[in-house]
């Protein structure tokens, strides 16, 4: 492989992994506050860039307004989702709150093919987002080079958030021992939303900068990016946000360079992330940067 063509590809495998980075914060979060894996969560992010698509054709929203109108509508609908189909399950057994995830994650799916139409939309093209931008022997698309700023800016904010504010230590408190938290008078309820709620405008951001990347919609779009984003949050240490973003990086670039490197494995490009997956758990079954736990039994 000529060196352009290695550092083309892995300026390709750098924008995937940083959206996929991006994405799979929003599963540790939820699950480092409530030890709960949120399945819809890459049905929150289909969402995001459904809203964001509507925004901007059927309003005729500029492009700017309807990404911050979608962001908006999605971080509410990730806390009403949290209120409906999470909150009540909160002191039931770990299966029950899962069940009910999965649960709202299929008919969120189907919603989507009611109300949107199981036929593909084209996202509308946007000229800052579409130019493509010559380095030297490597042409990119200029919302290659926004994604993974969006992602640093998003978790250095996130990071900011959860070790700097009242907000974060109250998550914090939350996540180390939820009764405990309530008797320190903190709002579990309102903490927990915001989380929910944090999270969704991660996946909506990612829903976006994904559909501006890979331009075509459908409601089930969300299916396996979501899935290997909580691949990601896992090989990186569940509940661990740096942990995400790592993980997210790996899989993108391992999952563009064996591509490049072997053609012939291209059918197989959504499996290398089990693999990867497995061999990790074998290896270190708390994630790269996740730290084990005792059971008590």
């Amino acid at each position: 492989m000529e060196i352009s063509t290695f550092f083309q590809q892995l300026a390709n495998a750098v924008s995937l992994g940083s959206l996929y980075a991006l994405i799979a914060i929003g599963y540790t979060m939820v699950y480092g506050i409530l030890r709960l894996i949120n399945f819809a969560h890459g049905d929150v992010f289909m969402l995001g860039s459904y809203f964001a698509f509507y925004a901007i054709v059927a309003i005729a929203l500029p492009w700017w307004v309807a990404f911050i109108v979608a962001i908006g509508l999605t971080a509410m609908f990730g806390m009403g989702l949290e209120r409906v189909a999470y909150r009540p399950l909160r002191d039931s057994p770990k299966i029950s709150v899962m069940i009910s995830a999965i649960g709202a994650s299929f008919l969120i799916q189907n919603l989507g093919v009611v109300i949107f139409g199981g036929r593909p939309k084209s996202f509308p093209s946007i000229p800052l987002f579409d130019t493509v931008v010559q380095l030297g022997s490597i042409s990119v698309l200029s919302v290659s080079l926004f994604i993974p700023v969006v992602t640093f800016i998003s978790l250095m904010a996130l990071m900011y958030i959860v070790n700097k504010t009242k907000t974060g230590l109250a998550m914090r408190a939350v996540s180390t021992d939820l009764d405990a938290a309530r008797l320190m008078a903190i709002d579990v309820n309102k903490t927990v939303s915001l989380t929910f709620g944090i999270g969704s405008v991660l996946a909506a951001l990612g829903g976006i900068l994904w559909t501006m990347r890979y331009p075509q919609l459908n409601p089930l779009m969300g299916v396996m990016p979501g899935l290997k984003c909580f691949i990601a949050a896992v090989i990186g240490g569940i509940g661990n946000i740096p942990g995400a973003v790592l993980g997210g990086f790996m899989l993108g670039i391992m999952e563009i360079l064996i591509v490049a490197f072997l053609p012939e494995l291209t059918g197989y490009r959504d499996a290398f992330a089990f693999v990867l997956l497995i061999i990790v758990l074998l290896v270190k079954p708390a994630g790269l940067l996740g730290k084990a736990v005792a059971v008590k039994v």
